[in-house]
């Protein structure tokens, strides 16, 4: 992030701590609890947002040499990624052309070949069909046209992006937009390599999970003896380009920060930023590293969900191992304030939401980043934005 940039959202964040203030929606808006319950909505979500919008698989770093590998099945297509042998990212259908099975079980790994376990047909990290034994009982086919079916594929500012239909195409220009394509690459996410693993199978949508990452009014209630020993609840920047936004959350070292040089002001100290990638992509870099949490909605189950949090460090970080443990432990203990805590809550609103008692929920001023969410799924869906209500309107 540009200097100037961060000295003028560190000021902005000291100006409400002055004043007692948080960022300002201009009004209310009330989202209807069936947006987290409807069967056929959900359908229309995975529909437009999931298969026919790029998906990040990851970072840079998940790949980090030739014969790199990772797998997918979140997006209902199973995917297989690799770093071929000249260095570049490639996505296949993870599907044997022979008889459609699986070919890559493992998660994540280094290999030169991959099998598939019924008959052994082989491929390589650029798809290519190598082996088929005894093809002289099989008959004779051409290799060069049963490779591993290709899947459209980018890799940009350090993060990996694949469209799960073969024929769909990645524009990461519209995707990330002016604003993330410009202030990505300087927080320099390719250089970063993951430490931590986290998976989460939630009782909630999709949403809801997406939600929590929205506002700090809950510090100070629900992470009284986690984060808002970190935090200043309730203080926040909300900064949005059409389909982007980028929050900033308002860390205690502002507090000493602030009495220092404006020339040695630094974001990662006074801050926390998030920014969300469409559709289900929450990305929060700091001084070591970065968080990455993406969130799945169940194929079958529209109060359900699956969240993937991984904790990327920056090289040289971990070169000392008591330092390496540390960080190891940060790691899992974010991600594990995210599942007891956030999720918790989640999974209770998910809970009330299935009952149908409450035809509504409120988003308040001080959580812009909800309504430009919610809003924002509903154009992408064609429908109307939620009104903004004043106070009054509400009851």
């Amino acid at each position: 992030m540009r200097h100037d940039e961060q000295v003028r959202l560190i000021k902005q964040l000291c100006a409400h701590l002055d004043a007692g203030t948080s960022v300002d929606a201009g009004g209310l808006r009330r989202l209807p609890t069936s947006d987290y319950t409807d069967p056929s909505l959900a359908d229309r979500e995975r529909n437009e947002f999931f298969l026919k919008v790029p998906q990040c698989l990851g970072m840079s770093g998940d790949l980090p040499e030739p014969g790199s590998f990772l797998t997918s099945n979140d997006l209902g297509v199973p995917i297989l990624a690799t770093r071929d042998e000249d260095g570049a990212f490639k996505a296949f259908v993870n599907s044997c052309r022979h008889r459609g099975v699986v070919v890559e079980t493992e998660e994540r790994g280094t290999k030169r070949r991959f099998v598939c376990p019924f008959h052994a047909w082989t491929y390589d990290t650029s798809g290519g069909l190598v082996g088929v034994p005894k093809t002289d009982h099989f008959g004779e086919i051409n290799r060069s046209c049963l490779g591993l079916r290709p899947l459209p594929t980018e890799e940009r500012h350090g993060m990996l992006f694949v469209h799960p239909d073969p024929e769909g195409t990645i524009d990461l220009d519209h995707l990330l937009g002016q604003w993330f394509n410009d202030e990505f690459p300087t927080w320099e996410f390719g250089e970063m390599s993951p430490l931590t693993h986290d998976v989460y199978d939630i009782a909630c949508n999709w949403k809801l999970a997406l939600d929590t990452f929205g506002e700090t009014y809950h510090f100070s209630a629900l992470h009284k003896d986690t984060l808002f020993n970190g935090f200043h609840g309730n203080v926040q920047i909300h900064d949005e380009q059409d389909h982007l936004h980028r929050m900033m959350l308002c860390r205690r070292e502002i507090d000493q920060l602030r009495l220092r040089p404006e020339d040695e002001w630094d974001i990662t100290i006074a801050a926390l930023p998030v920014y969300w990638v469409f559709p289900n992509v929450i990305l929060m870099p700091f001084n070591g590293g970065c968080f990455l949490v993406r969130m799945f909605p169940d194929r079958a189950d529209p109060g359900r969900h699956i969240s993937r949090v991984t904790f990327y460090f920056r090289p040289g970080a971990l070169d000392d191992p008591e330092t390496r443990e540390f960080m190891t432990f940060i790691g899992n203990r974010f991600a594990e304030i995210i599942r007891d805590e956030d999720y918790v809550m989640s999974a209770l609103q998910q809970t009330s939401a299935n009952s149908g008692a409450l035809e509504h929920v409120i988003f308040g001023r001080n959580e812009p980043t909800l309504h430009h969410y919610h809003n924002t799924y509903r154009r992408w869906l064609g429908e109307k934005p939620l009104p903004l209500l004043a106070d009054a309107e509400i009851d």
